[in-house]
């Protein structure tokens, strides 16, 4: 492997060794040995980076912080495992699913079927404390996300950013729009959704926009 392949190694390698990532990384780990509970397990925190590779990527949704309770989170943004509870965010997701493209939801929250077509579910922090909302939040998460976003912006062309609330459309200035189609609506969570989520169709709009490139769209169906 070359190193100017696309590839997360290839894009982020460097900045894995700078001095904020490497800090961040050893605090979590500290913080997880002293006893403090931590979302998502270790072995999850890059899932969104291990299920959708760079060159493989056609979609970002941005997501914030992971989900804080137990068993919720497992690196893909608004995701959680078979077998859990399904968040509101994510069950608004799919009202909006079923609204647009007449999907019947699943009886689960697993988006891993998302993952694997190349729909990128990146939270823009990747760790959280047990039950405390942006426990993480400007500890240089951030720095390592953003520099994700710049280098899939830069590296690749045509993919579609679903931005979600005003954090994920906080981050259109790291985005080439003249290589790149940006979807923006209000945020899925119950206090923001009927502000312009419900009816944006974000689905369908993707899948207009690949087509109208000669592109395969994204199949959002979820099997059980």
């Amino acid at each position: 492997m070359t190193p100017s392949a696309t590839t997360w190694q290839s894009a982020l390698g460097d900045e894995k060794q700078k001095d904020y990532f490497v800090t961040l990384l050893e605090r979590v780990k500290h913080a997880r040995e002293a006893g403090s509970v931590i979302y998502p397990p270790q072995s999850d925190v890059f899932n969104a980076l291990k299920y959708t590779p760079l060159d493989e990527v056609k979609v970002v949704i941005l997501g914030q912080d992971p989900y804080h309770g137990p068993g919720e989170a497992h690196g893909l943004s608004f995701s959680v495992k078979k077998g859990v509870r399904i968040p509101p965010s994510l069950r608004n997701i799919y009202k909006e699913l079923e609204s647009d493209l007449g999907i019947t939801p699943p009886q689960h929250g697993n988006l891993i079927d998302w993952a694997k077509q190349g729909v990128l579910l990146l939270n823009t922090v990747l760790t959280v404390r047990h039950k405390t909302a942006n426990s993480h939040q400007k500890k240089g998460w951030e720095n390592f996300t953003d520099k994700a976003i710049q280098e899939l912006s830069s590296r690749r062309e045509n993919i579609v950013f679903i931005l979600w609330g005003s954090k994920a459309k906080a981050k259109t200035d790291l985005i080439d729009q003249k290589k790149h189609h940006i979807i923006q609506s209000a945020h899925p969570s119950p206090l923001a959704v009927r502000y312009g989520f419900f009816g944006s169709k974000p689905f369908s709009k993707t899948n207009a926009f690949f087509t109208s490139i000669g592109q395969s769209p994204i199949d959002w169906r979820l099997s059980e």
